[in-house]
């Protein structure tokens, strides 16, 4: 038996996850969850062998940060993320803080049984789309590093980003604002050719 929960803040979306997974032999639903609070109550108290996480949550909340908690309590547990973005460092952060795969919400219910499935086997599946674009990602030619074309400051703020200082503790050590701080980081992206944190960490340690 697969047991699987849930954290899905949309109703139809949620009951319909929940009945595909009830309707399919050998598998079994064991709570659907809207919140973030929710889920870290009921998921490591009833332990299932899957979740599947939504990203953008009512409130705020975020599924990505409610994956890296889950984790931590309980390191076996396989996360799928199931979002209607395509975006990189989305997909990278999401990666990062241990979800296993990562689906399109228009996904098809033999598409989510077969994820479960394949998260179960070892497996890491995501919507082809997405693999696509993480594959022409890495395949793009790599320019060198170009940090010398960056202002001291930029090169302050990159090291402190590098560090995985927010936005807000950048600005509050240089005793800058963080609209500063973001038009520095847009200069940074466009001298490096990159397009977000992650891609732009990459290059620093690389050229480092």
């Amino acid at each position: 038996m697969t047991t699987i929960s849930i954290l899905e803040d949309n109703d139809n979306l949620r009951e319909a996850l929940r009945g595909w997974i009830d309707t399919t032999p050998g598998h079994r639903c064991l709570c659907a969850c809207t919140t973030v609070r929710e889920a870290l109550e009921a998921i490591p108290r009833l332990r299932p062998d899957v979740v599947l996480m939504d990203i953008n949550l009512a409130n705020g909340e975020s599924g990505i940060a409610c994956t890296a908690q889950l984790k931590q309590l309980m390191p076996n547990v396989q996360i799928i993320m199931l979002t209607v973005y395509k975006d990189y460092e989305m997909i990278f952060q999401a990666l990062q803080a241990g979800a296993c795969g990562y689906l399109l919400k228009r996904s098809s219910r033999r598409e989510i049984l077969s994820a479960i499935a394949e998260v179960q086997a070892g497996g890491a599946p995501m919507t082809g789309e997405i693999a696509r674009m993480l594959v022409e990602t890495y395949h793009k030619p790599q320019q060198k590093p170009s940090e010398e074309n960056l202002s001291p400051r930029e090169m302050e703020v990159l090291r402190l980003v590098s560090k995985g200082q927010t936005n807000k503790e950048i600005a509050d050590n240089l005793k800058l604002s963080s609209h500063t701080i973001s038009n520095h980081l847009r200069h940074i992206y466009d001298k490096l050719h990159v397009h977000c944190r992650a891609e732009a960490i990459t290059k620093h340690i690389q050229a480092n």
